[in-house]
């Protein structure tokens, strides 16, 4: 983002949208600039002063940490200013902007960037209700603005629900998905042993496995950190365990007996059921022999194969015209490594 270096160049748009602004006047200090939720392929190298990140999802904040950045999960103190990257959930990019406004001095600007298909069109229409807008580009399928004044986000922050904390722009937002609940409606009275619930999210599976007979340990896994974090509060369970960590890359010392999974099967608002496919390969790896999967997918997904492939058995347990619940077992992986 460097004025010299000809911001038609730049590859990244959300790169070549704030040289832009840069250009049209916004003015950012050499000081601490908060960045907040950028994705693993965002240019962030032209920005004056101290770049921090704080990133919660895991594969992205192993990104920006390997390139050498401050990474965090959670902001740290005071900013000199603060930059927003529109996601996906409308309700998280709320959220991020009312913390955004709540962590810099007033007069401070607030940078917002997104895709028009991550609804920053929407986003800015609102934060113009509530603020002073200093300017705005359009550019590359996208926009970013900045806020010239603090403005009232109230509310923005927040998720109601009467049971489960759940956070904004997480799966299955304030409320049980349907798929996560027929599989904790299918799982046997008894299940015995050690159980890895790998996509844990907030936390509803592994809650619903705690109530088995038999339940020695229940560990979740999950890449997002706020997930991860409002698990710890609606699991409240000595015998749950919580890692932060890539399903994909996910090692244990030990094997485990059982494992439960709702894959996802969306990268940004793309299809992509490779992700749950790689979610079934990960339960082979990490089983024992004897272990057993219990997995909820979408009807129309093709896991099959892959379940074909990675366990000797699997059976429909139970579904309906939207979902199907599998449990397989004698994971095809856990025998190579027992031999």
């Amino acid at each position: 983002m460097h004025h010299g270096e000809g911001v038609e160049g730049l590859a990244d748009p959300a790169a070549l949208r704030l040289s832009l602004l840069l250009d049209d006047g916004l003015a950012l200090r050499s000081g601490r600039i908060l960045a907040l939720r950028p994705r693993a392929g965002t240019d962030l190298r032209g920005l004056p002063g101290t770049v921090e990140v704080v990133q919660g999802f895991k594969p992205d904040h192993d990104a920006f940490a390997a390139r050498g950045f401050e990474t965090g999960v959670a902001p740290s103190g005071r900013y000199d200013a603060a930059i927003v990257f529109v996601p996906r959930s409308k309700a998280e990019a709320r959220a991020l902007v009312a913390r955004a406004v709540g962590l810099v001095p007033n007069g401070a600007p607030v940078v917002v960037d997104g895709a028009k298909t991550d609804g920053v069109d929407s986003l800015l229409r609102e934060c113009r209700a509530r603020s002073e807008i200093g300017g705005v580009v359009s550019k590359a399928h996208g926009k970013a603005f900045w806020l010239r004044a603090p403005g009232d986000f109230a509310g923005w922050d927040v998720v109601e629900d009467g049971k489960w904390a759940t956070a904004p722009g997480g799966f299955s937002e304030g409320r049980v998905d349907r798929g996560s609940a027929m599989l904790g409606d299918a799982l046997p009275k008894r299940m015995t042993g050690r159980l890895v619930d790998l996509g844990a999210g907030w936390g509803y599976l592994a809650a619903r496995a705690l109530e088995r007979e038999g339940v020695e340990e229940v560990h979740l896994v999950e890449a997002e950190w706020v997930a991860l974090e409002a698990a710890r509060r609606n699991v409240a369970d000595p015998r749950a365990s919580f890692h932060w960590a890539d399903v994909a890359t996910f090692s244990a010392p030990e094997p485990f007996d059982l494992a439960v999974t709702n894959p996802p099967f969306h990268r940004g608002r793309a299809a992509d059921p490779s992700l749950g496919r790689a979610f079934i390969e990960a339960a082979a790896r990490l089983l024992t022999p004897r272990g057993v999967l219990w997995c909820v997918a979408n009807r129309h997904l093709p896991y099959e194969r892959t379940l074909a492939g990675a366990f000797g058995e699997h059976v429909e347990v139970a579904g309906d015209a939207a979902y199907k619940v599998i449990r397989a077992e004698r994971p095809i992986g856990a025998r190579r490594r027992a031999a």
